[in-house]
Order: structure tokens, then sequence, then C-alpha cells
């Protein structure tokens, strides 16, 4: 098992690598229930016109934007430690003209550069089970939201059921890193995503990690029999 800051300078390198075909593979690998599970999270999170959010680990920015359109002129920033990441999410924030209302951040989820109750949402899509510390994630997480505010993450998981289970895994260890190498020549990058999950909590153990740093009336949704997962907290009134 890797320590720390291992683990962070691999995933570093992995998503450096991959962030050219990023999006492309993020639809064939999912079949492009990644999209779905989005649209299902911003359902719930019932984001209002001029509400902030924070966005971490954005990747190529598609939740990022989506949280700025939900908002209409509500300030959203995302943040990623990837370079590669942030110059595609920025191509396409530009494209879509809304490099006024978003603003990108390159930096580390663990140590957030922002002020305490910062924003009224604070989000990490497909990027928790990638920090080296989720608890300490999860407290800067709950440190930046306002009082009442939510924490959201939307993430793998593990399915319970079979043969679904089964299934599921064989593609996830199997399949998943030879379609990186048939598409992208990336076999080893795509490996990591199965290896992420391993010791990644599941839906029930993950929420209790919400109640753990002290979000309140804490709700998991398990999406496509288990395959990802959808947590939600809120903040207490008080700021506890």
């Amino acid at each position: 098992m890797m320590d720390a800051e291992s683990k962070q300078k691999h995933v570093h390198a992995v998503f450096e690598s991959i962030a050219p075909k990023y999006d492309m593979m993020n639809d064939i690998l999912s079949f492009r229930r990644h999209k779905a599970w989005r649209k299902f999270t911003m359902r719930k999170m019932e984001v209002k016109p001029g509400q902030t959010s924070l966005d971490l680990c954005c990747g190529t920015c598609d939740w990022t934007v989506a949280l700025a359109r939900a908002s209409g002129k509500g300030k959203t920033v995302g943040l990623d430690f990837s370079r590669n990441m942030l110059d595609i999410g920025q191509a396409k924030i530009e494209k879509l003209g809304l490099d006024e209302q978003i603003s990108l951040v390159q930096g580390n989820a663990m140590e957030l550069p922002f002020e305490d109750n910062s924003f009224d949402f604070v989000t990490i899509g497909f990027g928790l089970r990638n920090v080296p510390d989720i608890v300490k994630t999860l407290k800067e997480m709950k440190r930046v939201v306002k009082p009442g505010g939510k924490i959201v993450c939307l993430e793998l998981s593990k399915p319970t059921w079979q043969p679904f289970k089964g299934i599921y895994y064989f593609y996830f260890e199997k399949v998943l890193p030879l379609l990186g190498k048939w598409f992208v020549r990336r076999y080893e990058q795509y490996s990591w995503l199965p290896e992420s999950l391993t010791t990644f909590p599941d839906l029930q153990a993950l929420a209790e990690l919400f109640r753990t740093v002290g979000m309140r009336n804490v709700k998991a949704y398990p999406l496509t029999g288990g395959v990802a997962a959808l947590h939600v907290g809120t903040k207490g009134t008080e700021g506890a």
C-alpha cells in the first residue's frame, strides 16, 4: 500500500497523463452513465440562483459548468491539482462564455485556500477516493461551506448484490484497463481506477464518515446498482 505522499504523486501523474482523453474515456468506460449520475445529483442539490459553489477535484470541469449554469450568476470555483486537467477545463469554460463566472484554482483538496464559511455548496466528483486522507478532505469541505450549506460527493462505489457484483468487478478490474490500453494506450493509468476503489469506504461507511466530521442530515443514494453513490450532508446552522 502506498503512503500518502506516494499516492499523491502517483495520482497526480496519472491525471496529468490521461487529461487529453479524459472526457472521451469517461463516456466509454461508464457507458455515459456519469452524465445521468450528475443530473440526478443536481436535482437533489436544488441549486438556487445566486448561490456559490466550490467544485473540488474538478478535472475538466463538467460539474463546475453545471453548477455555474444552475446558479445563474453565482460565483463558482473549480479546484484541481492537475494543471493539464485545468487547462482543458479552462478552454471548455471560455468556449461556453462562462469565464467571468467560473474561476479555476490549482490546489490541494486537503488544504483549501479559502476562508471558513465561504460557499453554499462544496462538491467533489470522482475524486475523493484519490485523496490520501479522506477525513481531512471532508473536514476541509465542511470548514469552507457556509452554515446550512451542503457538502456533496459523487463517487464510484461497491455493488453488493450478485450476480451483478461479480460481473461488475470483472469489467472494472479486467476489461476497463484493457479499454484504456486500446483507446488511449494507457493501461497502467487505467489500472489505477480499480486499485483506487479497493480500500475506499462503501456506501454506508462513507455516510458514517460524513457524520464523523459533523455533517447533519446525511443522505446516501446508490446509483446503477451501487456502481456509484451520491452522498449529501448539511452543515449545522451554528457552524458546528
